[in-house]
């Protein structure tokens, strides 16, 4: 009897071992200090775009198109926002997975960053980014 072919099975994304990935701090570290860029419009969202995944990249963009028309409503205009990294808590639920919470500092107050990193096809992707 003859298998039913599969497409994603073989041409989708591969998961991989956390054993065959870099150190994902700097990725970590990085990819918040894009997003609040991102969201400050101080930065374009395509620079990101390969170390998130589809869902991640839309769920930005909304964030990216609301942040832009909250300026524009008020007459502000996109600058580089001053903040600086706190404490960074990474945890590994599973291999080939890593969840963080960054702290972020500004002037006016204080936020957490949320991500969860992914190893698919030899490399760390950002499967869920939720800025609080």
């Amino acid at each position: 009897m003859r298998q039913r072919f599969v497409p994603d099975e073989f041409f989708g994304q591969q998961p991989s071992s956390t054993s065959s990935l870099p150190d994902p701090s700097p990725l970590i570290e990085n990819l918040t200090r894009a997003v609040i860029e991102i969201l400050a419009g101080a930065r374009d969202l395509e620079q990101i775009s390969r170390w998130v995944t589809d869902d991640v990249y839309r769920h930005l963009l909304k964030r990216v198109v609301l942040s832009a028309r909250a300026r524009q409503a008020t007459g502000r205009k996109a600058t580089r926002p001053h903040f600086t990294i706190g404490s960074i808590s990474q945890f590994e639920p599973r291999d080939g997975a890593v969840e963080a919470v960054v702290i972020v500092h500004n002037r006016a107050r204080t936020r957490a960053v949320a991500l969860r990193l992914e190893g698919l096809d030899s490399r760390w992707r950002a499967t869920a980014i939720n800025v609080l």
